[in-house]
């Protein structure tokens, strides 16, 4: 059987995450097999190189598909996104692969992008997409502190309680933060980039790292509650509307 690999992007907002549930709650993986099923007889089964959580969005999701018929590829991501509508998830692309490629064994680095706005009044454009706060941040704070973070470290205080990983032991090979403009506020960019992220990590260090930013912490808080390896040294969690997964990684590029 032919396998796929199928770039997606999708708003998070109205689905219960990326993971297919009981019937009757929608998830982005249970559209995305659905469409399949609407092509050639099913069930479908998909794999991602990232479960996300509700409300998160994607920009740069990976998955792969095994199909009975031989399609072209630009032919396929068409048929795929007619029968998406009208949910708000596009394949952006889609390749023929090897069987041994799998969107989540075979990835080797992972990125997201949380995006933080300051602004007094509510953002209506992009309601359900940005964190919003009402105050002022430090970034060189957040920087500071961010840099914490970087490199190997046991993150057992920035993991959810609900993480399934065999350990809290990761390496985190990036964290920017970039500031921009936004209008009557401030937007607030973080990248982070690593081969793989423990359940919640990503919105644990933002929500760490904003305090730090309000002034609440000092940067160097960040390595004390690190060091802690104690989930009640974490900072708040922030929500899931900010977060992206921007992109992932593979030896080759099964797109490129």
């Amino acid at each position: 059987m032919p396998r796929y690999a199928l770039k997606i992007e999708y708003d998070g907002g109205p689905f219960n995450g990326w993971q297919r549930q009981a019937e009757g709650q929608p998830t982005v993986q249970g559209a995305i097999e659905a469409a399949l099923a609407r092509l050639e007889d099913g069930p479908h089964t998909i794999a991602a190189a990232g479960r996300t959580d509700a409300g998160v969005h994607g920009l740069g999701q990976v998955a792969h598909c095994d199909l009975a018929k031989d399609w072209d590829t630009f032919r396929l991501m068409g048929a795929i996104n007619a029968h998406l509508r009208p949910s708000p998830v596009s394949v952006v692309a889609c390749a023929l692969v090897d069987d041994t490629f799998h969107a989540r064994f075979s990835a080797v680095e992972r990125r997201y992008l949380f995006r933080l706005v300051t602004r007094r009044a509510p953002v209506t454009h992009d309601r359900g997409l940005v964190w919003q706060v009402g105050h002022d941040l430090d970034l060189t704070a957040m920087r500071y502190g961010a840099a914490h973070l970087i490199g190997l470290h046991d993150f057992t205080t920035f993991r959810s309680s609900m993480c399934q990983s065999a350990s809290p032991i990761k390496t985190m090979d990036e964290i920017e933060i970039e500031e921009r403009g936004y209008p009557d506020g401030r937007e607030y960019r973080f990248s982070l980039r690593a081969r793989s992220f423990l359940h919640n990590q990503v919105r644990s260090f933002v929500g760490t790292l904003e305090r730090v930013g309000a002034g609440a912490w000092h940067p160097e808080q960040v390595a004390e509650a690190l060091a802690a390896k104690d989930r009640a040294a974490c900072g708040p969690v922030c929500p899931p509307q900010g977060l992206y997964l921007n992109g992932v990684g593979y030896p080759v590029d099964p797109f490129a």
